[in-house]
């Protein structure tokens, strides 16, 4: 709005995207028909976004088009059920907590890591990433 769009036609867009949006959160839905599968995010491709099995982390970011995520290496189809939450997981129901746990964990693996490319790899690598052979600070050693 501020660009001058009119405000009518931005409120509309942003009803149709969360409108969009809501849909894609069913378990009701399993597939779609191929080209809308190939093109569009969908209740399947989304169920993987949520999910902390290891083949579905940091996968199928797209809101409304999963073809960018075909285009960047990050789609993944659905093929096994989907486990849902996190992969280490809290033991609370702070809402606070819920919130601030990740830029905890992330802060305290950061500030306790060794070597500049380490903290890099914290603040910038996948979900729990830390140097081959090693544990971060917050998850227990295997």
């Amino acid at each position: 709005m501020l660009l001058g769009f009119n405000p009518v036609v931005v409120l509309f867009a942003e009803v149709i995207v969360q409108l969009y949006q809501t849909i894609l959160h069913t378990e009701s839905v399993r597939k779609l028909p191929r080209p809308v599968e190939w093109l569009m995010n969908t209740p399947s491709h989304h169920r993987v976004h949520h999910g902390s099995n290891p083949k579905y982390l940091d996968k199928n970011y797209a809101g409304i088009f999963i073809i960018w995520d075909r285009m960047f290496g990050t789609f993944e189809e659905e093929q096994e059920e989907v486990v849902y939450g996190l992969v280490r997981p809290i033991e609370s129901i702070n809402p606070f907590v819920a919130f601030l746990h990740g830029f905890y964990r992330v802060g305290k693996d950061f500030w306790t890591i060794r070597g500049a490319k380490n903290k890099i790899g914290v603040l910038f690598g996948p979900p729990g990433w830390k140097p081959k052979g090693e544990t971060t600070p917050t998850e227990p050693a295997e």
